[in-house]
């Protein structure tokens, strides 16, 4: 009966494959650089003498994907408070809104500030408070909270997880919110970075980090370790209390940047304990339901993230993993070694301000790189910025709205719209069929399916001149030629 049961799954399934074919007609939505989002019919062949780059026949499953999402930072709050409220709630519409642009429903909200905070802070900087009597929100009801809250205005049903990027500083070695020193950015003295390295000399320039710490910078005394387990309870219960619930935590953003803005260096063993046996514990007694991923997972140094993960434990005390930045490169390779946790892209590779159309490239490369090895979750670091998109410590990034401060000016830039080309199209539940690496070719494409069974096509030439691209939907072919430097989403409606 299971047999018959699991057949008859199969043969609907491919049927509803076939309902988005029958018209044979695919609307194809195309962007270049000054020409984007452009809208024209493409019919489907009975044939073809090439070969297809991609089949499918909707039976094939990588994973079904869940959410798209974006971070909320003070810097972005500041850019949206910029515009006039008309334009404000426009911009919120395109990134929230069931019915927008982007369609966002997931929030990455920094425990903490980060690198796009106004300044550096945490919610409790009284030195030895384990009890955490002084633990505040104050200055999140401030800028973070109304942002989530203008969001959730837009779509009720969005969820959220939080990741710090540093510890109050007086849980830390340096008592200081970054790692290392620079006298342009921060107040760290030169030689409070001798824990680092501990004057050792590893370089490997192969990997990120080159060099990797001798020593966890948040310390290791069970006391501090409990307090800051009891820190990410008092955190999600105080901005329930706000009426905003955190569905997860990851504890730490990047444990391999060593920077100079917040941040905090971990060794593995260090990361396996703090999750095995203070983290986790301390979230499933006092907050049912909250999931703890392992993350936010930075280095392409395979083996120290296979030494966290060949604990015993660790399958216990986490339910997924965030990848993000240098982390990508191993993410296939790890999946393939744990499939059992679920996976997650933690945070959009963000650039260097350019908001050039080749940088673009990059986003839309790495969106088809984590959905295709298998990330059900995949979020975007600011969706607005104004001006050169400059952090707090100086560092120019790209985002997808950017604002004039001078003038209230909105810009769409570049990275709108390569995320734009999934983001609109890939709603959750879509099922993720196969997919290309650019490869040679420089071809990047996937092929999906959409939760009514429809085909979904989206496919990047990042050639300098067009090139033809075949594939193969249940026996019937895609034949179009994709323009030099486009994105191009292919859809039934």
């Amino acid at each position: 009966m299971i047999g018959i049961l699991k057949k008859t799954f199969v043969l609907s399934t491919f049927a509803m494959s076939l309902t988005g074919l029958n018209a044979q007609t695919l609307n194809w939505i195309s962007s270049t650089e000054g020409n984007t989002w452009q809208e024209q019919k493409v019919k489907l062949q009975a044939s073809s003498t090439d070969t297809p780059i991609l089949k499918a026949d909707g039976t094939e499953h990588i994973v079904t994907f869940k959410k798209w999402g974006t971070c909320f930072n003070e810097l972005g709050w500041d850019a949206l408070n910029i515009l006039s409220m008309e334009d404000q709630e426009k911009v919120l519409d395109q990134l929230f809104s069931p019915d927008g642009d982007m369609k966002f429903t997931m929030g990455r909200i920094s425990m903490n500030a980060n690198d796009y905070a106004r300044d550096w802070y945490s919610c409790d900087e009284v030195p030895g408070d384990f009890k955490l009597k002084y633990f505040n929100i104050d200055r999140d009801k401030k800028t973070l909270i109304p942002y989530v809250k203008r969001a959730l205005k837009k779509n009720p049903n969005m969820t959220f997880w939080v990741s710090p990027w540093s510890p109050p500083s007086w849980m830390k070695v340096n008592n200081y919110y970054s790692v290392r020193s620079d006298a342009k950015v921060n107040k760290l003295p030169e030689e409070a970075t001798i824990a680092l390295y501990e004057g050792k000399d590893n370089v490997d320039k192969k990997f990120y980090p080159k060099q990797v710490t001798e020593n966890d910078y948040m310390i290791q005394d069970p006391r501090y370790l409990q307090a800051y387990a009891d820190y990410f309870v008092k955190f999600v219960q105080s901005y329930k209390e706000m009426g905003i619930n955190i569905g997860r935590v990851m504890f730490q953003n990047e444990p391999w940047a060593y920077s100079i803005y917040p941040a905090c260096a971990w060794t593995p063993e260090g990361i396996i304990r703090f999750n095995v046996e203070y983290l986790s514990p301390t979230v499933k007694k006092n907050l049912p339901g909250v999931e703890v991923y392992l993350g936010t997972l930075n280095t392409n140094r395979i083996e120290y993230v296979q030494k966290i993960l060949e604990d015993p434990r660790m399958k216990d005390a986490v339910e997924g993993i965030g990848f993000q930045w240098w982390g990508g490169q191993i993410l296939p390779k790890i999946r393939e070694q744990y499939p059992n946790y679920k996976y997650v892209q933690t945070e959009n590779e963000c650039g260097w301000g350019k908001f050039s159309w080749k940088d673009s490239e990059r986003t839309f490369e790495l969106m088809n790189h984590y959905l295709g090895n298998g990330c059900e979750e995949y979020t975007f670091w600011n969706a607005i910025l104004c001006d050169g998109g400059t952090s707090s410590w100086g560092w120019n990034q790209n985002t997808m709205l950017r604002i004039n401060s001078a003038t209230a000016e909105i810009t769409y830039t570049p990275e709108y719209f390569a995320v734009k080309h999934f983001c609109n199209k890939v709603v959750p539940g879509t099922k993720v069929l196969t997919f290309k690496e650019p490869g040679d070719d420089k071809l990047p494409t996937m092929i999906l399916q959409t939760p009514d069974g429809k085909f979904l096509v989206i496919a990047g030439n990042f050639n300098d001149e067009p090139k033809k691209l075949t594939v193969e939907l249940s026996g019937k072919y895609l034949e179009v030629e994709l323009a030099a430097h486009s994105y191009n989403t292919f859809c039934t409606k």
